[in-house]
């Protein structure tokens, strides 16, 4: 793509994206899923294209230790009146930012993960000048990499994987850090959210097998996910 497209432009993008509580958005409820939200964390600038906000989360915890992922994490009723309140308040967890410095236009549809979770993506806009402070019990590295990135095919990589007999779709980037040279795999539901998204905003479909990821129900009956995770993740 060129990078002339890739200037932030939020009329475009809140034309293509939906309100949280739009009725062409695809919404899912099932109590066999936890409920999540992110912030989908973009950077504008006037004369570039504009940055996507990543974690490299710590390696505590079970289900999505040591992954890149977008600023998140489940609704807590406690603490969350709604999703996007859930969304706003672990963004300030994990990277600092208040939720008043945050600047929501819109949503993308629910997307369910083979961990089961069923995560609402909110696409949140952040300053560029705005400090990231990451919680060291969380996050190991914050990141900021162009969109450019992810929409360039050279970066792209993709794998189907067979589970119970079907073929599930595995998107990666892996993306080499400038400043201490380590290479971060950005993969799974990251992944598709962001491909999905490009696809939404530019109408430019980045993979090329076409596969299709597994619906609620499907995902409902898999069983043994560590195993297939052992095996997606030693092909990168």
């Amino acid at each position: 793509m060129d990078t002339k497209e890739l200037i932030f432009n939020e009329s475009l993008i809140r034309q293509k994206i939906y309100s949280y509580n739009s009725p062409l958005r695809l919404t899912l409820e099932d109590d066999f899923f936890t409920k999540a939200a992110v912030i989908f964390s973009i950077i504008p600038y006037e004369y570039k294209p504009y940055e996507l906000i990543l974690i490299h989360r710590s390696d505590k915890g079970i289900r999505h230790r040591g992954e890149m992922s977008f600023p998140g994490g489940k609704f807590e009723p406690q603490f969350d009146k709604s999703l996007r309140d859930t969304a706003l308040r672990e963004t300030e967890e994990e990277i600092g930012v208040p939720r008043k410095q945050v600047k929501i236009i819109g949503c993308l549809d629910d997307f369910p993960t083979i961990t089961q979770y069923i995560i609402t993506p909110f696409i949140g806009i952040i300053d560029k000048n705005q400090t990231l402070i990451r919680d060291e019990r969380e996050v190991q590295r914050i990141l900021k990499i162009p969109i450019n990135f992810f929409t360039s095919k050279s970066n792209f990589r993709e794998q189907p994987i067979d589970i119970e007999d079907k073929k599930f779709p595995v998107f990666y980037y892996n993306y080499i850090d400038r400043e201490n040279g380590q290479k971060y795999t950005v993969w799974g539901a990251t992944a598709y959210m962001i491909s999905t998204f490009i696809e939404k905003i530019y109408g430019f479909t980045i993979s090329n097998l076409g596969l299709e990821r597994f619906k609620l129900d499907k995902i409902k009956d898999i069983k043994e996910y560590i195993k297939y995770r052992n095996e997606i993740t030693s092909n990168f």
